[in-house]
């Protein structure tokens, strides 16, 4: 038998999960009272494990098209440097990233 502030409790109703091996009452009142107060919002799983991967089942297949190869080593630095400082346009306002597509 447990005992808690609401009064006390029997080991045998409760689930299996809920037995513990006693440590302190205060750690095993609290320890209890914390899983109670858990269990209903435990996590959910959204939507059936039967339609997983549907949308990537649905997409046509597009071949891949042949790029060209883009520079290593030196000549990797020297296209960074000619496009960061060398043809970089210094203009008012907010300065954007590498990767803005504002104009």
């Amino acid at each position: 038998m447990l005992f808690s502030h609401e009064g006390p409790v029997e080991l045998n109703s409760l689930p299996g999960s809920y037995k513990f091996i006693l440590i302190s009452p205060k750690t095993l009142t609290l320890t209890l009272e914390q899983r109670l107060r858990n269990q209903s919002t435990m996590g959910k799983v959204h939507g059936s494990l039967a339609r997983a991967g549907k949308v990537r089942g649905q997409t046509p297949k597009v071949a891949k098209q042949d790029k060209k190869k883009k520079p290593r080593g030196r000549a990797h630095k020297r296209m960074q440097y000619n496009r960061r400082f060398v043809t970089a346009v210094v203009g008012f306002g907010k300065k954007r990233g590498p990767n803005s597509s504002e104009k």
